[in-house]
């Protein structure tokens, strides 16, 4: 599907049908979403571009993620998507030309629909493919923080679930585990996103009166940068927390297993030797001598846990 948006006075309109895209003036946006080979190719031969392969897309290289060709503004950022299936990675490709931008990119994104509702809003702040570039990675930057702020409330009811409720140990280390992986996907598309920013300011095609802006987008990601910085640490730190609770369960399990192992071991000895098969030990065939050996084995037990109460070790 190709999507085509062209401004018409203060109004940007759009254009679905793939046909009209030669004849259409004050192009600004040319958004590919999973486009087949014979759209792909009708663009790339009416607006004089080239698209890269899937393959060069996702190569992290720095050559591949940023590069610039005829006066054209090549680049590759890795965007994250969190739903109710999971979340996942996707490449999606930029190309500045001619104040034009185009998009590349396979499968639906809520950061795209976004981005079109708010310049259905403001479209007067809209003057190019430029500005649409930044408008577009605003609303991925503030999805991301979004996604930020979810796993940090998550954090805290991991937290509370281990100070007020008696979840599974499966069940809590999987949910600490899964928050991890996505705050490290979160980091991970920052950071490649900071790498292509860099990239853009420094080059010599990117309008000048909009580099101001593009820094401001590179400070928001480095607060986010800082944000899951601090959500690791919150992390490790409950993962830690669950551990030593789990250490100290273990403890006072081994602990009561021992003081019941000690408690038993002076009856054990006594019952042994009163179990022995020798005709001259004392009380033998007497009629109280049962008596004498159970009094004998219940007084032992009762002395060792009064000396291990009077110690404090239970």
């Amino acid at each position: 599907m190709v999507r085509i948006f062209y401004k018409e006075g203060r109004v940007i309109k759009r254009e679905n049908d793939i046909r009209e895209l030669g004849k259409i003036p004050n192009l600004v946006w040319v958004d590919l979403q999973s486009p087949s080979a014979e759209e792909e190719e009708w663009v790339e031969n009416k607006c004089n571009i080239s698209f890269q392969t899937p393959q060069e897309i996702v190569e992290i290289e720095s050559s591949s993620r940023f590069f610039e060709q005829n006066e054209t503004i090549n680049a590759n950022s890795n965007f994250l998507k969190i739903d109710r299936e999971g979340y996942e990675t996707y490449p999606v490709s930029f190309i500045l030309n001619q104040n034009v931008l185009f998009t590349y990119r396979r499968g639906d994104s809520k950061t795209f629909a976004d981005t079109v509702k708010k310049m259905k809003v403001g479209p007067d702040g809209i003057q190019g493919g430029v500005d649409f570039m930044l408008l577009l990675l605003e609303t991925r930057i503030e999805a991301d923080a979004d996604a930020l702020e979810g796993i940090s409330k998550d954090i805290s009811a991991i937290s509370k679930d281990l100070t007020h409720e008696q979840k599974t140990r499966q069940e809590v280390l999987i949910r600490i585990s899964g928050l991890q992986e996505i705050t490290m996907m979160l980091r991970e598309t920052s950071i490649d996103k900071q790498r292509v920013l860099s990239g853009i300011l420094r080059s010599q095609y990117f309008p000048e009166d909009r580099k101001e802006h593009l820094r401001i987008i590179l400070k928001d990601i480095n607060s986010l940068l800082e944000y899951t910085t601090f959500n690791f640490e919150r992390l490790e730190y409950l993962q830690n927390t669950f551990m030593g609770l789990i250490n100290l369960e273990q403890s006072q399990v081994i602990k009561i297993f021992t003081v019941v192992t000690i408690i038993f071991m002076p009856p054990t000895l006594i019952a042994g030797i009163f179990g022995m098969n020798y005709q001259h030990i004392p009380s033998t065939g007497e009629p109280w001598g049962f008596w004498l050996s159970l009094l004998l084995m219940v007084s032992s037990s009762l002395v060792v846990l009064w000396f291990f109460r009077r110690k404090k070790w239970i």
